[in-house]
C-alpha cells in the first residue's frame, strides 16, 4: 500500500493560492499571486526537487494540471531535474470537466467517486502518490482521511485573503511532526503525518 503526501506552499495564515506567479490563479479577484518566490532558497529547493523526485506518481485537480501540463513538457534545460519526473512518471487528474485523452504522457483521467478512485491507487504497488496545488482535491480528500501526510513549505507572509489548505467547518485532525527544518528565509519545512488514533 502507498502513502498519499500533499505537497503545498502555505503562507503563515494558510493562504495556499496563486504561489509562483501573479496571473496563476485569480479566482476570486485575488492579487497576491506570486507570494512564495522570495522564499526560495538553496534548502527550499532541495527539498522541493526530494519531494518531485521520490514520486511514483503524481494526483492533480483540473487547473493545477493544466498549469503542469502548459510548462513542464517545455521546460527549460535549467529545470530538467524537475521536469523529468513530472513529464514522465503516471499522472492522475481529478476533474469532471475534462473529457477524453489527456496530452500530456503517462497522464490518466479518474473515472467514477474521487474517494474511491484514490483509494484503489493507494492500494496499488508502487511509490507513493504526491498531490501538489490542487486545493480541492486535497480537502475532499483529508476530509475522508485518506491523506497520509503533508508536507508544507510555511513562508513567513500573511496574505490576509485567498483560498486555504484547510476549509472552515471541518471536523477536527490530530497531526503528529515527522520532521521540521527552516529556510535562510525563515520559512519552515514541516511534514506531518496522521496521529494514532
Amino acid at each position: 500500500m502507498r502513502k498519499l503526501i500533499v505537497d503545498e506552499f502555505m503562507s503563515l495564515d494558510g493562504v495556499v493560492q496563486g504561489p509562483s506567479s501573479p496571473d496563476e490563479d485569480t479566482d476570486g479577484g485575488f492579487e497576491h499571486g506570486g507570494w512564495h518566490a522570495p522564499y526560495l532558497d538553496e534548502t527550499a529547493m532541495k527539498w522541493t526537487l526530494e519531494n518531485v523526485t521520490s514520486a511514483g506518481g503524481f494526483l492533480f485537480g483540473r487547473r493545477t494540471f493544466e498549469i503542469f501540463a502548459a510548462h513542464w513538457p517545455n521546460a527549460s534545460e535549467e529545470e530538467q531535474a524537475m521536469a523529468q519526473p513530472f513529464n514522465t512518471r503516471p499522472k492522475y487528474v481529478a476533474s469532471m470537466a475534462l473529457e477524453g485523452l489527456l496530452e500530456w504522457e503517462n497522464s490518466t483521467l479518474l473515472e467514477g467517486d474521487l474517494s474511491e478512485a484514490v483509494a484503489a491507487l493507494k492500494s496499488e504497488d508502487g511509490g507513493d502518490l504526491h498531490v501538489l496545488g490542487s486545493t480541492r482535491v486535497v480537502q475532499a480528500l483529508h476530509e475522508r482521511g485518506l491523506v497520509d501526510e503533508f508536507r508544507l513549505m510555511v513562508d513567513p507572509i500573511v496574505i490576509g485573503s485567498g483560498k486555504r489548505l484547510f476549509r472552515d467547518g471541518g471536523e477536527p485532525t490530530r497531526l503528529r511532526l515527522v520532521a521540521s527544518e527552516s529556510t535562510g528565509t525563515g520559512a519552515i519545512l514541516a511534514t506531518y503525518a496522521a496521529a494514532a488514533a
